[in-house]
């Protein structure tokens, strides 16, 4: 197992490397100045040569390269081109809310696409399987933007379950620390806040969970379908166990490796989502700060934000094939 998490990490440097070069190639082939936009239309050339020499843009495209590639290295992605602020700082106050947000839309759809994908294949070509496959199906044709437009208008302002929009209430102060808000409220302690950011995440993360939730529902109800034929568990119910016993015990387990895999890739899917999310509840995130950001073509901004999802990415990927291992014995990685 450690021969092979220490192969998948050193495999990490290629991977992340060529994602670099493409965003890179991509940023370089967009039309347009960056010094143009940032200095307006109405700048001078001097003014523009000089933006350019401040920031290296003037710099052969093999230079800015590899300064760029030393930045990625050791995160230090320089100052954004529109705000003059460090980009680390900038990154560090805006991606703790929406990946508190994914977070929370993934453990809802747990919660219920896996035991709603057991339940169907269990009781399959019956009322409950096909209502659970219609809302499954419902589930993966709805956007995000549209259903939360939905249920903003229907939970929050005819019925006035949830808040319309925001992050947390304007009254209460919170010390940041991961600038995610519950986990900040729990870190110093500060309950009102918890209750309150609690409060305001929970449409949004229900919202968000609407698709991995239908998707992991399917993908449980089809590897459950195919495990329940198999001939150990008819061993096992000739034994004498319960059926409940039966799925839960011995089922449960080797059908979730493919829901496994599946949740993985949802949770990557889930961060771009929050960034549509986050628009629709005008929470602040990091969407909108990456939106600004390539409209004033904004490259450190660009960059450092590609990084850090690739990053991600391959991480969840990582520990998806560990997983592997712990729910199927049989697998080995030496």
């Amino acid at each position: 197992m450690l021969r092979y998490l220490i192969r998948r990490l050193l495999l990490l440097i290629p991977t992340l490397i060529g994602i670099l070069t493409l965003v890179f190639i991509m940023l370089e082939a967009i039309p347009g100045d960056p010094a143009v936009a940032l200095a307006g239309d109405k700048a001078t050339p001097a003014q523009l040569d000089a933006i350019r020499k401040s920031y290296g843009l003037d710099r052969p495209i093999l230079v800015q390269y590899l300064y760029y590639l030393k930045s990625a290295v050791t995160f230090d992605f320089g100052r954004s081109l529109r705000t003059h602020q460090p980009v680390t700082h900038e990154l560090h106050q805006f991606f703790g809310a929406p990946i508190e947000l994914s977070i929370a839309a993934l453990m809802i759809a747990l919660i219920v696409g896996i035991p709603l994908g057991v339940i169907a294949a269990t009781r399959r070509n019956t009322p409950t399987d096909y209502f659970s496959m219609i809302f499954a199906l419902i589930g993966i044709s709805t956007p995000v933007y549209w259903s939360g437009i939905i249920c903003i208008y229907l939970l929050s302002f005819r019925l006035g379950i949830f808040p319309i929009a925001g992050i947390m209430d304007s009254d209460i102060s919170l010390r940041h620390i991961t600038y995610g808000y519950v986990t900040d409220s729990i870190l110093t302690g500060n309950w009102p806040a918890f209750k309150s950011s609690v409060y305001h995440l929970a449409l949004p993360a229900i919202v968000l969970s609407t698709i991995p939730m239908a998707i992991i529902a399917r993908m449980a109800r089809s590897s459950m379908l195919e495990i329940l034929e198999l001939d150990y568990l008819r061993t096992a119910r000739a034994k004498g166990l319960a059926d409940r016993s039966v799925i839960i015990r011995h089922a449960l387990k080797n059908a979730l490796i493919p829901v496994v895999t599946v949740i993985g890739l949802q949770f990557g899917g889930l961060i771009s989502g929050a960034f549509l999310t986050e628009t629709v509840f005008a929470r602040p995130g990091v969407g909108r700060y990456v939106v600004t950001a390539i409209g004033a073509r904004d490259y450190p901004v660009i960059q450092a934000t590609t990084l850090i999802v690739a990053v991600l990415f391959v991480l969840i990927n990582l520990f998806v094939d560990l997983l592997y291992a712990y729910l199927d014995p049989r697998i080995h990685y030496e």
